[in-house]
């Protein structure tokens, strides 16, 4: 039992450190070159920072056999970043409230309140129409990621004009970007093997352990890099992040989808019910503070920081209260 801990700490703690040079990279990329602020967080590191619950979920499919991990750990993921989101919002409120973030952000956030909708729709009404064996839901999923996508590659930038100096290249910063994710993703696989035997050897639900181990240790990018970027004044690409892994992340279960032949991954039990409804909650929120940031309306001056730190702890309260009525 000792030894599967320290070996998901292991793993956690290179995560971590995988995740701190990914996030230094785009900051670099962002303030060094052309390239759109809201596409280097929104879309190159969100995939990145998401890469772990990409890889997770298919070792839970295809290797470890436990698809009610995949749930679990896609809607805990999202819900455990949109807490991240909200406590950051709540520390750095004046940082949030200076900053400024590309309203691209403001067209993903309606994205995933979409996706989040049809989801729970469909815990009421069964959505089983099939093309070609693919449900109806994920080709919904994916079209919606392809026009965020588009979106967010044209926008401009909106990151500060702070000047950065470095003695790398951008070839150099892509190519250690790229050496850093290769290496997340080979944690990523491990740490879904240690996920399981910790549920085994403790007696956890696997969705519960998916929701609380796996999702957690996956979101550690995110917290990660969002941590870092929010420090280094980049609240775009600190939003972009965050709300670009959800949307990512609700990709991955289209994969799922594709390789699950017998039953639907949008099947849900009770703890995936609680996930995704508190997830809605928690998206409510940050699409009003989104919304509310790339608003032009000079009524909201005066009460926007009331408003982000009330839409800050309305997310962030999210994944601690999954933990204390799932169990």
């Amino acid at each position: 039992m000792i030894l599967s801990v320290l070996i998901y700490l292991v793993l956690a703690a290179a995560i971590v450190t995988l995740s701190m040079k990914l996030s230094d990279y785009v900051d670099l990329l962002d303030k060094t070159t052309d390239i759109s602020g809201a596409f280097l967080g929104g879309v190159m590191l969100a995939a990145v920072t998401s890469l772990p619950e990409l890889l997770t979920t298919i070792s839970s499919v295809l290797f470890v056999k436990q698809p009610d991990l995949v749930m679990g750990n896609i809607l805990g993921s999202n819900l455990f970043n949109l807490t991240v989101l909200g406590a950051l919002m709540v520390i750095g409120v004046k940082r949030f409230s200076k900053g400024r973030i590309s309203v691209s952000h403001r067209q993903t956030v309606y994205c995933i309140s979409l996706i989040s909708a049809v989801l729970l729709l469909n815990l009421f009404i069964k959505i089983d129409f099939n093309i070609l064996s693919i449900s109806v839901i994920s080709i919904l999923i994916m079209i919606v990621y392809i026009l965020s996508v588009k979106t967010m590659s044209g926008a401009e930038s909106s990151g500060d004009d702070e000047e950065v100096h470095t003695d790398l290249t951008p070839k150099q910063l892509f190519t250690r970007f790229g050496i850093c994710s290769v290496l997340l993703i080979t944690v990523s696989i491990l740490i879904t093997y240690a996920t399981d035997r910790i549920a085994v050897e403790f007696d956890l639900g696997r969705t519960f352990a998916g929701a609380l181990l796996l999702a957690t240790a996956t979101s550690l990018p995110e917290l990660v890099s969002a941590s870092t970027l929010l420090r280094k004044n980049n609240v775009n690409a600190m939003v972009g992040d965050i709300v670009g892994s959800n949307l990512f992340n609700f990709t991955i279960l289209v994969v799922a989808d594709i390789f699950m032949l017998n039953q639907s991954i949008y099947a849900m039990n009770q703890e995936a019910v609680l996930l995704l409804s508190i997830g809605c909650v928690s998206t409510i929120a940050i699409t009003t503070a989104i919304t509310a940031k790339c608003s032009k309306s000079n009524a909201l001056n005066r009460w926007e920081n009331v408003l982000y730190l009330l839409c800050g702890i309305i997310c962030a309260a999210g994944y601690p209260l999954f933990l204390a009525f799932s169990r």
